[in-house]
């Protein structure tokens, strides 16, 4: 039985194992700190970044509060300007199969093109992978490339592995992939959006290993008609 967590400073005061959990979880940013570790170790600039909409103390506050939670491991670097990097623990990363039916939840319920108002980064549903992908046995990497995705304009590449029972993720180029899809990040929206539209997205590679990555990402089916037309478009 792991050690319980300190009381949090406004708790929900219920003995309970679901008000537990959130007074670990329930705050706003940390599941989403949560899965935008998933892919690995972040530095404090990186993890702002990739969460537009935290402040600089918000953030300060949710990482040491977590770190002091057992959820997040800090590893300072004697470098010159000092870097300090935030690591999920084993606690942590059990969130992410919670994580992953959220997401299922909110496509099911909430899900529609991306409002004006909302930040566009496809690395943020690729980090849900380890939570959301059951590979069903499939062995193989897939990178996937967003050919805009940086705001220097530059790329951001990630590559998805599957190990048969599980799926990790590092923001890498693959090296040896079994299959490749690129897209900007227009390609990649339509792709993810309720039409599940694939025609703007380049597909190298392994489609089955493709089809069943996309499809559980996107929450849409295997046998979709946009899947396979992209998989044929491709194959020509």
């Amino acid at each position: 039985m792991p050690q319980a967590p300190p009381p949090k400073r406004h708790p929900y005061d219920q003995w309970s194992p679901d008000a537990r959990a959130l007074d670990l979880v329930g705050d706003k940013w940390t599941l989403l700190i949560v899965r935008d570790l998933a892919s690995g170790p972040r530095r404090f600039v990186e993890l702002q970044r990739v969460l537009p909409g935290i402040s600089t103390e918000q953030l300060r506050s949710r990482l040491n509060r977590m770190v002091a939670e057992g959820m997040l491991t800090r590893k300072r670097y004697r470098e010159v300007p000092p870097r300090v990097d935030y690591e999920l623990t084993p606690r942590a990363r059990e969130l992410m199969p919670i994580l992953g039916e959220l997401a299922r939840w909110g496509y099911e319920w909430a899900w529609s093109a991306p409002r004006s108002t909302e930040s566009v980064d496809m690395g943020a549903i690729f980090r849900l992978s380890p939570g959301l992908v059951d590979p069903k046995g499939a062995h193989g990497e897939v990178g996937l490339t967003v050919t805009d995705g940086h705001r220097d304009g530059a790329g951001a590449s990630y590559t998805v592995t599957m190990s048969g029972d599980h799926a990790g993720i590092s923001e890498t180029a693959a090296q040896q992939p079994d299959a490749l899809v690129s897209g900007d990040t227009a390609s990649w929206v339509a792709a993810f959006a309720p039409a599940h539209d694939r025609g703007g997205l380049q597909i190298e590679g392994n489609f089955r290993l493709v089809d069943l990555l996309i499809d559980t990402l996107a929450l849409s089916s295997s046998q979709s008609e946009a899947a396979n037309g992209s998989s044929q478009v491709a194959a020509a």
